[in-house]
């Protein structure tokens, strides 16, 4: 039986230069055997991360019309009900049950205008709304928004020093990054439960961008899809935050770091539906960005593994999947392991 596992990296001796390549070389293999790791030694203070919980709970929290009237249409910000979204139709794959996620969220993110002197679309970015009715919403979510952000660039700065590319080599793909916070609320309401079905929380579903900084609670639910084709459980340590690459470090990379499969299973401890909230940073890279293999990645016998994209092309092709019910044909791969999966139940 294989053992599956999301190492635990310390960042400290990255950040205090006592031993920075140990840290480099933690994060390569945990990017090259799991996708996944989890990270301590980040920085981000509890009471940061004590009101980003406390203001997700109060908006999660107020009456259902007072959420929906926060839905923006066609762009990636405000909220999403329960059920309006299908994460694995991101890689063009049918929902197991044929039924949309059972989440709801509400997204903010950096906006065009924060980047003076630049003439950016904000249809690529979107605009903020904040809910009035929570007592400092804003300024909690802005808080944490700005140390996950730090977190992020911290790592792309190991990821170079982790792959051997030159040092900055992020920099140029992430000075107007689009960066996104989603607020995850898994609304199953709380109490005994008989499930005549497989229910899903969050569908089968690759990271869009670079990397994602994942602050969660304890309660079960995320899995990840190991090298065996089986899906684990996995919670982070106390104090640890989660961290996963997206497809276009995959991309980059041609596949050596993996761009690793996960969902959310309805959170159910001892038949009991329990809370569980979560808080995905998706640092995603400029969005005229053009992603491509690193020159001492490609495969000069097996040609190129994925043509140059860019950043905006591919977040567009995933989003029409999972918000607008468009089945992403350019996801071949990642397609191909969650039939695998499925296939060994």
């Amino acid at each position: 039986m294989s053992t599956f596992e999301v190492p635990a990296i310390d960042l400290t001796p990255w950040l205090d230069g006592t031993d920075p390549a140990a840290v480099a070389r933690a994060v390569d293999n945990a990017c090259r055997r799991v996708g996944f790791m989890q990270i301590l030694g980040h920085g981000i203070p509890v009471d940061v991360q004590d009101g980003l919980g406390a203001a997700m709970d109060g908006f999660f929290g107020l009456a259902p019309e007072i959420k929906n009237s926060y839905r923006i249409s066609g762009a990636n910000r405000g909220y999403s009900p329960p059920k309006s979204e299908s994460l694995s139709l991101s890689l063009g794959v049918e929902s197991a049950t044929r039924m949309n996620d059972f989440f709801e969220a509400f997204n903010i993110g950096v906006e065009a205008r924060s980047f003076v002197g630049l003439d950016l679309d904000e249809s690529d970015y979107g605009i903020n709304v904040f809910p009035s009715e929570v007592a400092a919403f804003e300024p909690a979510v802005l808080t944490y928004f700005t140390e996950a952000a730090r977190v992020a660039r911290v790592l792309t700065d190991i990821f170079c020093a982790a792959l051997g590319l030159e040092p900055g080599y992020f920099d140029r793909l992430t000075d107007h990054s689009v960066d996104v916070l989603r607020m995850n609320n898994y609304a199953l309401p709380e109490g005994t439960v008989t499930l005549d079905g497989e229910l899903t929380g969050m569908g089968e579903h690759t990271d869009f961008g670079i990397v994602t900084v994942l602050w969660a609670d304890h309660v079960a639910g995320l899995q990840v899809l190991g090298t065996d084709s089986l899906w684990h459980d996995v919670s982070p340590a106390d104090g640890a935050l989660l961290v996963n690459l997206g497809d276009l470090t995959a991309r980059i990379t041609n596949d050596q770091w993996m761009s690793t499969l996960h969902r959310v299973k309805p959170p159910i401890v001892d038949g009991t539906i329990r809370r569980r909230r979560s808080a995905a940073f998706f640092h995603d890279g400029n969005v005229d960005a053009v992603i491509s293999t690193a020159p001492a990645f490609l495969d000069a016998d097996g040609g190129l593994a994925y043509e140059p994209i860019t950043v905006g092309a591919h977040i567009a092709a995933k989003l029409a999947g999972s918000r607008q019910g468009k089945a992403n044909a350019s996801a071949v791969r990642e397609a191909a392991r969650v039939h695998s999966a499925r296939a060994q139940g």
